[in-house]
């Protein structure tokens, strides 16, 4: 073993912090946050691990867009002067990991010692300040959802309101939903079992941003505090971006953190990675209810470092919305009963957009120190579209496991299904294969949105215009269910395409399924 300990990764120190300044001109930005966050790993690890990175990583930042890449003034910031000074392409949710990834193959493969990993979102505080410049609620500031606008005519996606990830991952809830063969009333029982137990991990974690258990059923349910966002989705059920956060954590070589002194039980090794991702464009997926990159991700994750679902003590799956952890727990056969995550969720621990995983590995270090053998992080972002998985441990991971190459994608590949083809322009009989509602910040529908499927077998999009309230109530009542029923697409005056569904078609939809086995 001490031949091989100056090439196996560890993970000695660890820092997170949340800012509430009373006034947000006071409040720190990502830098700051960042350099907050790896001052406190630093200290946890005994200190003077700053002076000898050799990398630093930072998750690229939504919310303060003109800093631009802030990785070189986060160095100066510190004082390091690492060899490797970089952030990531996109501040999506797999990031932290594959970053922490990407450290521990480098210190396996003896490339460099020492590297850290952060990140931080000022997005509650960005937001109060353009309210204040703009002398307004600091709620009708959205920088996520004023990314992913675009510029210029609307795209196909964005006229019929597929434009934040909130408007796109219920097309997976309502698909999962019908695949797993359960009624809406079970459905919503799942995600409000799964959120409600997040909230309760919130409440007893230092760091969270929300520490107040919640009840499956005040999480599920609409109400005044809980408005709807986008079917079957309430706002207690999405991630919370409205945060300041910071997080960041060190890792080194085993023979850095012995010559160091650190005692052999606070360090945590990390085993390898998994990573695989669906096509960029949600549109042009092979199917809903289902993804063939992030079985691939989990699953050669658990299969590489010798795991199995029954030998992890902890899991963060990652929960932008409940159709990821849903489908994630199915994969690896996680039990409904035990909490997904160790720090509390993106809507109670935090949504600091791209960055919530390195809280995660903070807490899942906190987590393996106190006790447990095993801990496995799987990240997801994008459009559902980015999967990274990595496994922590209390022992060491053999040196070929770790420096092995993460990148599964050719796998992935191969087991997606046809994709098939986008109209964009079409008219006629079709079916739904998923859908959703949106919804207006007074809780009244905005309209459907309606992703179909024509006779042979062509994806079409369609809108539900709110006035039809008897095809709105169909979407969303669950008495019938609405994926797999029949309808007809046409074309509307303002030249989108819109559902109808006649009476005699509704009978065709999916009979809800009584007693379908929620938690399996």
């Amino acid at each position: 073993m001490s031949d091989d300990a100056a090439q196996i990764p560890v993970i000695v120190g660890v820092g997170q912090l949340n800012d509430r300044p009373r006034d947000p001109r006071h409040g720190l930005d990502p830098i700051g946050l960042m350099e907050a966050a790896l001052r406190e790993a630093d200290r946890e690890a005994g200190t003077g691990w700053i002076a000898r990175l050799d990398s630093l990583a930072v998750v690229d930042q939504l919310s303060f867009r003109e800093l631009g890449d802030v990785s070189a003034p986060l160095a100066a910031r510190l004082g390091a002067k690492p060899r490797l000074c970089y952030k990531s392409s996109y501040p999506g949710g797999d990031t932290p990991i594959l970053m922490l990834n990407e450290a521990a193959r480098r210190i396996a493969g003896g490339e460099i010692q020492v590297a850290a990993v952060a990140g931080g979102e000022a997005l509650r505080t960005a937001a109060q300040l353009a309210a204040l410049g703009a002398g307004d609620d600091p709620s009708a500031h959205n920088p996520l959802r004023q990314a992913t606008g675009r510029a210029g005519p609307p795209s196909l996606r964005q006229r019929y309101g597929l434009t934040a990830p909130v408007d796109v991952y219920p097309l997976y809830e309502n698909a999962g939903r019908a695949a797993y063969g359960q009624t809406l009333a079970e459905a919503q029982a799942e995600s409000g079992a799964i959120w409600s137990r997040f909230s309760e991990v919130a409440a007893e974690n230092p760091g969270a941003w929300i520490r107040k258990p919640a009840t499956p059923e005040a999480i599920v349910t609409p109400s005044a505090d809980n408005r709807p966002i986008a079917f079957p989705y309430t706002k207690l059920m999405v991630a919370n971006s409205s945060v300041n956060q910071g997080a960041g954590f060190i890792v080194a070589s085993l023979a850095a953190a012995r010559e160091a002194g650190i005692p052999e039980d606070r360090l945590v090794y990390v085993g390898a990675g998994a990573a695989a991702h669906e096509p960029d464009d949600y549109l042009k997926r092979d199917r809903y209810d289902r993804s063939a990159s992030m079985a691939v991700s989990l699953n050669r994750a658990l299969d590489v470092n010798g795991v199995t679902a029954s030998d992890l003590d902890f899991v963060e799956l990652y929960s932008c919305f409940p159709c990821v952890p849903k489908m994630a727990r199915r994969l690896i056969g996680w039990p409904v009963e035990k909490p997904a995550t160790v720090f509390g969720g993106l809507t109670f621990g935090g949504g600091p957009i791209g960055n919530y995983m390195s809280h995660a590995v903070v807490s899942m270090v906190l987590k393996l120190r106190q006790s447990g053998r095993k801990g496995l992080l799987f990240a997801n972002g994008g459009y559902a579209t980015n999967n990274h998985t990595i496994v922590l441990a209390r022992e060491p991971f053999p040196l070929d496991v770790v420096h092995r190459d993460f990148d599964f994608q050719a796998e992935a590949d191969a087991a997606r299904e046809p994709v098939p083809e986008l109209d964009e322009t079409y008219a006629g009989p079709g079916i739904i294969e998923t859908y959703t509602v949106l919804y207006e910040r007074n809780g009244r529908p905005k309209f459907g949105v309606i992703v179909g499927r024509g006779p042979a077998g062509q994806r079409f999009l369609a809108k539900v215009p709110p006035a039809n309230e008897s095809s709105i109530a169909f979407l969303t009542d669950g008495k019938l269910e609405p994926v797999g029923s029949h309808g007809a697409a046409a074309v509307g005056p303002g030249g989108d395409c819109i559902w109808s569904i006649n009476d005699a078609a509704i009978g065709l939809g999916a009979q809800p399924a009584a007693g379908s086995g929620t938690q399996e």
